[in-house]
């Protein structure tokens, strides 16, 4: 055990009474903070009012909590669900948080940016989800980071000298699984934001989602060999859950990028320097 590494971290940072701050908390908060000031400054370079920004931040977290916490109940407690209705609205929404699932929160951003897109005529729909899906390889980064500090998420046993040892959960030494997601989403960041650096309103509307949606979920497909299965019923499945839900969000991608190729190049947009 001394040639892996040893992960016993507390999920919660301090307490103040019955209050108590944890970690995935602060990562999840983060992940929006830092998201806010990349947008902010992606709207001053292509001329948009920065006080957009603010709205968008309220529809991605709104979108971001309600999908995951909907995707979750839909894709892996379906019984609970139809057993009680009505019981899980309360949980839908009030924390703590049982569970979240990432493709919910996908399909809720999408909604959310259309909805929001409506509203807004020099911001078409396929150019807002370009520059959404910038901060959301960001916040995806955060996000798994917390899974990391609460040892959730966890990967299947290995012998591989990076090998964690999760001891909130036992003492196997597993891959880290929420790590490799943390470690890609950011490599995803900084593509897509040097592909957009490049040419900001000039790229294809779609590309960056596409390119995002196809480059992500096959990460994120091929992670999930290396990851214990969330819930029992996924150990009757030939893929599990993540997988079977990465495959048509990956199709959905290659048909962004089918849009993307398809549209006369984007017009010069007014840009800050």
């Amino acid at each position: 055990m001394l040639n892996y590494i040893i992960w016993d971290i507390d999920p919660v940072i301090f307490s103040i009474g019955s209050i108590s701050i944890r970690w995935y908390g602060l990562m999840f908060a983060l992940g929006f903070l830092i998201s806010h000031r990349v947008l902010s400054y992606i709207f001053k370079k292509e001329g948009k009012p920065e006080s957009d920004v603010d709205t968008l931040t309220i529809y991605m977290v709104s979108a971001t909590v309600i999908g995951a916490r909907l995707g979750h109940f839909l894709f892996y407690e379906w019984e609970s669900l139809m057993e009680s209705p009505l019981s899980w609205a309360k949980d839908l929404i009030i924390p703590p948080y049982a569970g979240l699932a990432s493709h919910g929160a996908a399909i809720g951003i999408f909604v959310a940016l259309f909805l929001y897109a409506r509203t807004k005529k020099d911001q078409s729909y396929l150019w807002i989800i370009d520059r959404m899906v910038i901060v959301v390889a960001l916040t995806g980064c955060c996000i798994r980071l917390g899974n990391l500090m609460n040892s959730e998420i966890i990967g299947t046993a290995t012998t591989v000298p990076w090998a964690f040892v999760f001891k909130q959960v036992d003492d196997v030494p597993r891959h880290p699984a929420q790590l490799y997601e943390a470690i890609y989403c950011i490599f995803l960041l900084a593509f897509l934001f040097w592909l957009w650096k490049q040419k900001k309103g000039q790229t294809r509307e779609g590309l960056l989602s596409g390119l995002f949606m196809v480059m992500l979920f096959t990460l994120r497909f091929l992670d999930e060999f290396l990851k214990e299965n969330q819930e029992t019923f996924e150990d009757k499945l030939t893929l599990n859950m993540g997988q079977i839900l990465s495959i048509p969000a990956i199709l959905f991608g290659f048909l962004l990028l089918w849009i993307a190729y398809r549209k006369k190049q984007a017009p010069q947009p007014i840009t800050k320097t």
